[in-house]
């Protein structure tokens, strides 16, 4: 395994919708677990493919003391209620800012195994899925902002 260079903003890389995969072969689960070792190394929260300079629909999350999630190919089937939220992000280090999520999610993805799997999430986990299905879209958080003044100058870099 190996850790990941982190594209950060502007990387134009950021900002390309990303492909399916359509299989999930030795060089995805090599990726995934490259993924997994570069989150960890970051103390980041979750981690989208093209943030490592991927274009692929892959994301793995990790919310402390809960269990890694690996969604290949999320797509977010339902949301519910609306919540004011801090977030930063590993492509964007050192700021962050409020914006509206969702409070509740429903996930539908393949797990690593290639088995479909579908969750329903709240808090932390549901806000974390949502930032980086935005990033497999090519949409960071900052586009929520009216105005680039809204960012905080933070020294913790959660994503």
């Amino acid at each position: 395994m190996a850790v990941l260079k982190i594209r950060t903003n502007p990387d134009p890389v950021l900002r390309k919708k990303a492909v399916k995969v359509t299989g999930i072969d030795d060089s995805v689960r090599r990726l995934v677990n490259n993924m997994i070792e570069t989150l960890e190394e970051s103390s980041g929260v979750g981690l989208a493919a093209n943030q490592v300079g991927v274009p692929l629909r892959i994301v793995v999350i990790q919310i402390p003391d809960e269990e890694l999630l690996i969604l290949i190919n999320p797509e977010i089937v339902e949301t519910q209620g609306e919540r004011t939220v801090v977030e930063g992000c590993l492509s964007i280090p050192g700021y962050q800012a409020e914006i509206s999520r969702a409070e509740t999610v429903k996930v539908r993805a393949k797990a690593r195994n290639g088995r479909i799997i579908r969750r329903k999430a709240t808090d932390l986990l549901a806000q974390a899925i949502q930032h980086e299905v935005d990033h497999l879209n090519g949409v960071l958080y900052i586009d929520y902002l009216s105005d680039m003044s809204q960012l905080v100058k933070t020294s913790s870099v959660p994503d």
